[in-house]
């Protein structure tokens, strides 16, 4: 849509009625130009997607999540998914935390990340297993059915604690239709274990593996707990051409995440000016 208003001149709800239900990744002409823009000249309509971008863009990059080995088009994913999780009301409003685990990594690299999006840093990034039929050192094979001992992938809501055969853990619920919703019923949890370790790397050149859960290091399981409990995203990727997800929907994560962000140092800083006409 290419109609244009003042961000100044009054409010406009805006309904996006299309859902795409795989990534749709931005084109290089969805990028904001870097343009310098004198405090005399009328400034250029800036999209709502581009606004979107340019704040990805600057997560990224403020966290330095490429120096810790985090894919971008990964990190996009998880939080166009975070947006439209809180867009639907699932997500807490207290917290700004988004966990990923990027399962096309090898499971000797640290390839959990949990992030604090309004702090724009990095609060914990370690090793997280995999399914023992998923794969060996590469997770390969995904399910959403019991017994199968293989991961899910896709967007999950952490629950509440317990206490269980893994000491603390924490409950998941899948929000993704045929690939995790059935966590819940297959105990599909965040726990720790000894097996997530560099002592089992050194002698078996990967972790151990789980039987689908998300594990950590047994040192680690209570921080990590502490921080992602209480309905926060937990977004687990992987080689799987087959899955998709409702809230892949970048174009409504834009809308919302521009329209929300106003005011609270994130989307709104990245603008030269306050004035700017943004398209809908």
């Amino acid at each position: 849509m290419r109609k244009y208003i003042l961000a100044g001149a009054g409010s406009l709800l805006v309904t996006l009625s299309v859902m795409i239900s795989g990534w749709m990744p931005r084109t290089e002409s969805a990028s904001l130009p870097h343009t310098a823009v004198s405090s005399t000249e009328t400034p250029a309509p800036i999209s709502v997607d581009s606004l979107y971008n340019r704040y990805l863009d600057d997560l990224y990059l403020s966290a330095d999540l490429g120096a810790s080995g985090l894919d971008q088009v990964v990190f996009e994913k998880a939080v166009t998914g975070f947006y439209n999780l809180k867009n639907a009301g699932k997500i807490s409003s207290e917290k700004s935390i988004i966990s990923i685990a990027d399962m096309n990594q090898s499971s000797s690299s640290k390839r959990l990340w949990v992030i604090d999006l309004d702090k724009k840093e990095v609060i914990l990034n370690t090793w997280v297993a995999h399914g023992k039929n998923t794969g060996d050192d590469k997770a390969t094979r995904f399910s959403n059915i019991n017994s199968s001992n293989q991961s899910s992938l896709g967007f999950y809501i952490t629950g509440e604690v317990y206490y269980g055969k893994h000491g603390r853990s924490l409950r998941l619920d899948g929000m993704d239709n045929g690939y995790n919703d059935n966590a819940r019923r297959r105990a599909i949890v965040v726990h720790g274990a000894d097996y997530v370790s560099q002592g089992t790397i050194n002698a078996l050149g990967r972790l151990g593996r789980s039987l689908g859960c998300p594990a950590v290091a047994s040192h680690l399981s209570d921080k990590l707990i502490n921080t992602i409990e209480g309905k926060t995203v937990l977004f687990i990727n992987g080689a799987d051409q087959r899955y998709t997800s409702k809230y892949l929907d970048n174009q409504l994560a834009a809308a919302f995440a521009t329209n929300s962000l106003d005011g609270t140092g994130s989307v709104q800083e990245l603008l030269p000016t306050k004035s700017l006409q943004v398209g809908i």
